[in-house]
């Protein structure tokens, strides 16, 4: 088993964080790469006090990433943590890297009270829904829908 910790990302980590937003989004439907606007969703998540981004690393190099944010939820009564970003780079997979992460982000949310822990996932993304299941995840009966604003 490789030896890797978990901690919160710094500016610093930018250029890396945005290379795996890449390898992430090259597997989603929904979502297209563009280097510009996702380096500037990841300063925001940084400067963010209700998100974080936390990252895997292992011998000075980030081998995966997890984001998280607290919104107010009125059926929970209270907090509740939306995971939005989680991958692993290929040759990290399959070693707890990713179980690792999002355990860490849900820990980080529940020192905030959060009552529900909830994510998204592109449905052809095999590899990724059956992660969450093993994981403990349970798929609900609401299905995600979306409008964006044109500029």
């Amino acid at each position: 088993m490789q030896n890797f910790t978990i901690r919160v990302a710094t500016p610093l980590d930018l250029e890396i964080l945005t290379s795996l937003l890449g390898e992430l989004f090259s597997i989603e439907e929904d979502f297209q790469f563009d280097e510009k606007l996702q380096q500037n969703g990841l300063l925001l998540m940084l400067e963010n006090p209700k998100g974080v981004i936390l990252v895997a690393e292992s011998e000075h190099t980030i081998v995966g990433m997890a984001t998280g944010q607290l919104v107010i939820s009125t059926a929970e009564g209270g907090s509740s943590l939306l995971v939005e970003d989680v991958v692993v780079s290929k040759k990290w997979r399959g070693i707890g890297v990713g179980q690792q992460l999002v355990d860490s982000v849900c820990r980080w949310a529940a020192t905030f009270g959060a009552k529900r822990f909830q994510l998204l996932a592109d449905a052809s993304n095999y590899q990724g829904l059956k992660f969450y299941d093993k994981t403990g995840w349970n798929k609900t009966n609401l299905i995600c829908l979306r409008k964006t604003l044109q500029s």
